[in-house]
Parts: structure tokens; C-alpha cells; sequence
């Protein structure tokens, strides 16, 4: 069972557009793999340092089955957080999914040189 997309924002003033930009991620996600149960996205504009401009934060935290957490620092854009932090939830996801179908590669070892091993 599916639980609503949880959208939260901290030290940043609610966007329509944003909050859409997000829904429309997560529609991705949800087509890639739709077998995640909750999904939580939080943005945030954290205390803003004398030496820094504006930076935004991005967490997602997907669950199936297992947790899938990702986080996303001190970007100035928030739009580019956003991309670069659902591209990493996306490759999770993609790599959980192999995973459960078995579809990993496991590499041979390969046969060391007789005179390799002489020399151990």
C-alpha cells in the first residue's frame, strides 16, 4: 500500500512551481519502480553562513522494502539539488531492482600466471 508523497520544506517559502517540479520527479520514480511504498522529500535552506551564498539541501528517502536514503548538499539552485538528488535515488533504485531480479554481474576471478605465483 502506497502512502501520499510527503513534501517539506525548512528556511524555504512555499513554491507551487517547486512543489509541482517535485510531483512531477516522483511520477518518474513511481514508473521506474513502482513498487516504493512511501516517499519523502525534504528541502532545505540551511543557516546562512557569512562566507556562503544561498546553498539548499534536498533529502529523499524512498522505502521498498528497504530504506533508500539519499541527500544532496550546498547547491545555490535549488532545481539543480533537486535533479541531482532524484538522479541518485533513480540509480538506487535502478541497482535495488537488479539486485531482487538477480540481474547483478559477478566477476570471475581471473587465473593468475604460474609465475605469479611463484613469486609469492
Amino acid at each position: 500500500m502506497q502512502t501520499p508523497l510527503q513534501i517539506v520544506f525548512h528556511g524555504i517559502s512555499h513554491s507551487d512551481a517547486l512543489e509541482a517540479h517535485i510531483r512531477e520527479k516522483v511520477e518518474k520514480l513511481d514508473l521506474l519502480h513502482p513498487l516504493v511504498t512511501r516517499r519523502h522529500v525534504a528541502g532545505e535552506r540551511p543557516h546562512k553562513h557569512k562566507h556562503q551564498g544561498d546553498h539548499f539541501n534536498v533529502r529523499i528517502a524512498l522505502h521498498v522494502g528497504d530504506t533508500i536514503a539519499v541527500n544532496r548538499d550546498a547547491h545555490e539552485d535549488v532545481y539543480v539539488a533537486l535533479r541531482d538528488a532524484f538522479e541518485a535515488a533513480c540509480r538506487q533504485l535502478e541497482d535495488s531492482s537488479r539486485s531482487g531480479r538477480g540481474a547483478v554481474k559477478h566477476h570471475r576471478e581471473q587465473p593468475r600466471d604460474a609465475s605469479e605465483a611463484d613469486l609469492q
